[in-house]
C-alpha cells in the first residue's frame, strides 16, 4: 500500500468531521445480542451461568479498555474467535464435517488465548481464568452439533471502512490516488536497476544477524493434533520445528543508519512524567517472531513473520505527512511442505509498501487478474530473489529513515559479522509490562481498535478515502489492509496463490 505525493487538498476542518463520523459508524456489534448467546443468557442452567460469566468478564475488560482485538468475537458465540485462516481456509478435497470441527477447535483455541492477555491486562485471577476456560469447553461441546453452520457464519471485520468509501467518493478519488501508487512503482523500480553499489549511502550501513536461540512459544496457531493437520491438509510442523524454521529463515538485515532512529530494538512501556508511551530500547536489538498459514495448491503451507522495530520515521521535510513516532518492517516467508523458500513478502507495520519477492520456484499468474478491477493495485514485485541453499540466509537493505526495502540478496557461504539480534515471541506485545510508576501490571501494545497507540500519521487525514482507517498508524496481526485502492489484506490466506502458482518442475 504505497504512499504517496498524491496532489490531493482535502480541508481539515472537513477530514476531523469526518473521521469522528466514521468512527462512531465503526463501533463493534454486542457478541452478546445475537442467538444463541442472547438466548442462553436467559436460561436457568449450567450453560446460561456460563454466559453470564462470559459477559461479566468481557464487561470487565471493555470497562478497563483492554479488549484484544487480534482475532474478534463471534456473533452470538462470544466464547469463540475467528481470524482470516480459519473463515476463508477451504482445502480442496476435505471433508467438511471433520474441517468444521477442526475450526471449531481452532476458534476455541484463538478466544483461550486473547482471553489469557486480556485477563492478564485486567489483573484477573487464575481461578476466574479457570472458571472461564471451564465455561468455554462446557459451550464449545454443546456447539459441536452446529459446528459447519457456525464455522460457515463465522467472518472477521473487513479491514476497510465501506462508510469513508462512500463519503469520500472513492470511485472518482481512487483515480488520483492511483498515480500516486503508479508513481511510487516507478520510483522502486529505477532505485531495483540501479547497480547495487551505486545506491547512496546517506550514514552507515549496519549489519544485523539473528542470534542464536528461539523462545519457547511463539505467536500463531499450529495444529494441536493429527486430526487437525488432516483436516486443514497441514504438514506436520511441531512447535520446536516450527521454532528451528524460524532460526533458520531468519533474515540479515542491513540498515542504512544515520541515527538512533535507523537502529532496531524492542518494545517497552516508559513513562515521561505523567504520559505512558511505547519506547524502542535500541541496546537490545530484536525482531518479533510469528508463524501464520496461507494456502498454495489447495493445501496449507507455513509462513514465518518477523516485525522488526525502530524508534521513529524521521520527517524528510516540513510537509512530510508520513513521519512519526515508531516504524517498523514487517519480512514474511512462506514455505513449501519441506521447509524451502516459495515466495517472500513485505509491508511495514502499517500495512503500507507491499512488495513482494518472488524465489525461481515460483511464476507470477498472468494478467489481468479475476479479482482486481482496474485501477486496484496489483502485485508489486520488484525483484526475484534465488532461493537460499542449506546454511544460507537472504539479505534485507533497508534505507536510512523511511526504512524502504532497497534490495534483497543471499549471504555469502562465509557470511560476515554483525550485531546479534534475538528472536521474541510476538505475543509477548499483547502483555507487555507495565512501569511501577504507572501501576505496575501489564498492558498490550495494541489498542483495542488494533491500532498501536501515538504511532499516528498526519497521512490518515488525507488518505481517508480509500477507506483504510487511520492510514499509517502501526496496527495488530490481522488488521493490515495492504492496498488503498482495491481490497487486500496481508494474512488473506489466498494472497500468495491469489499472485503465484508452483513453477513446472519444481520440486
Amino acid at each position: 500500500m504505497p504512499l504517496r505525493s498524491v496532489n490531493c487538498h482535502i480541508a481539515f476542518a472537513a477530514s476531523l468531521a469526518a473521521l469522528a463520523l466514521l468512527g462512531g459508524c465503526a463501533t463493534p456489534a454486542d457478541p452478546y445480542a445475537a442467538a444463541p448467546a442472547s438466548q442462553l443468557l436467559a436460561q436457568s442452567d449450567a450453560l446460561g451461568d456460563c454466559m453470564r460469566r462470559l459477559q461479566a468478564f468481557d464487561a470487565r475488560v471493555d470497562a478497563a479498555g483492554r479488549r484484544d482485538a487480534e482475532a474478534p468475537r463471534v456473533d452470538g458465540y462470544p466464547f469463540l474467535r475467528v481470524d482470516r485462516y480459519t473463515a476463508f481456509s477451504a482445502p480442496s478435497q476435505a471433508d467438511l464435517q471433520a474441517l468444521a470441527q477442526a475450526k471449531l477447535d481452532r476458534m476455541a483455541a484463538l478466544d483461550a488465548e486473547a482471553r489469557g492477555f486480556e485477563a492478564t491486562n485486567t489483573r484477573v485471577g487464575m481461578e476466574e481464568q479457570a472458571a472461564l476456560d471451564a465455561c468455554r469447553g462446557r459451550l464449545v461441546a454443546a456447539t459441536r452439533a452446529e459446528a459447519q453452520r457456525v464455522t460457515q457464519a463465522a467472518r472477521p471485520p473487513d479491514a476497510y471502512s465501506d462508510a469513508a468509501r462512500v463519503l469520500g467518493l472513492y470511485p472518482i478519488t481512487q483515480i488520483p490516488f492511483s498515480w500516486g501508487v503508479a508513481g511510487w512503482q516507478q520510483a522502486t523500480r529505477e532505485l531495483y536497476a540501479t547497480p547495487f553499489p551505486e545506491v547512496p549511502v546517506r550514514g552507515e550501513r549496519i549489519r544485523y544477524v539473528p542470534a542464536d536461540g528461539v523462545p519457547d512459544r511463539v505467536a500463531g496457531q499450529l495444529p494441536s493434533d493429527g486430526g487437525t493437520a488432516t483436516a486443514f491438509r497441514m504438514p506436520a510442523v511441531t512447535p520446536a520445528r516450527a521454532r528451528q524454521l524460524l532460526q533458520q529463515h531468519a533474515p540479515v538485515l542491513v540498515v542504512d543508519t544515520v541515527d538512533d532512529n535507523d537502529r532496531i530494538g524492542g518494545l517497552a512501556w516508559r513513562m515521561s512524567g505523567k504520559d505512558l508511551f511505547i519506547f524502542v530500547d535500541i541496546t537490545s536489538p530484536t525482531t518479533y517472531a510469528r508463524v501464520a498459514w496461507t494456502e498454495v495448491g489447495g493445501t496449507a503451507a507455513l509462513q514465518l513473520v518477523y516485525t522488526f522495530w525502530f524508534p521513529a520515521r524521521p520527517a524528510a521535510h516540513p510537509l512530510d505527512f508520513v513521519a512519526g513516532h515508531l516504524d517498523a518492517v514487517v519480512w514474511r516467508v512462506t514455505l513449501d511442505a519441506e521447509g524451502r523458500p516459495l515466495v517472500y513478502d513485505s509491508i511495514h507495520a502499517c500495512g503500507c509498501f507491499h512488495m513482494f519477492f518472488p524465489t525461481e520456484r515460483v511464476r507470477e499468474r498472468p494478467r489481468p487478474l479475476e479479482h482486481e478491477a482496474p485501477f486496484d493495485e496489483t502485485m508489486f514485485s520488484p525483484q526475484v530473489v534465488r532461493s537460499p541453499g542449506p546454511g544460507e540466509r537472504v539479505i534485507v537493505y533497508l534505507g536510512s529513515g523511511d526504512h524502504n526495502i532497497q534490495r534483497v540478496a543471499v549471504d555469502s557461504p562465509t557470511p560476515a559479522p554483525g550485531m546479534p539480534y534475538r528472536i521474541a515471541d510476538e505475543n509477548s506485545l499483547r502483555a507487555l509490562p507495565l512501569p511501577a510508576a504507572a501501576g505496575g501490571g501489564t498492558r498490550s501494545l495494541y489498542a483495542p481498535d488494533a491500532l498501536v497507540p501515538g504511532s499516528q500519521r498526519l497521512e490518515r487525514f488525507i488518505f481517508w478515502p480509500m477507506g483504510v482507517p487511520s492510514a499509517g498508524q502501526m496496527r495488530q496481526w490481522g488488521h493490515h489492509a495492504t492496498a488503498f485502492i482495491g481490497r487486500r489484506h496481508f494474512d488473506d490466506p489466498r494472497l500468495i496463490e491469489r499472485y503465484f502458482f508452483i513453477a513446472p518442475g519444481a520440486d
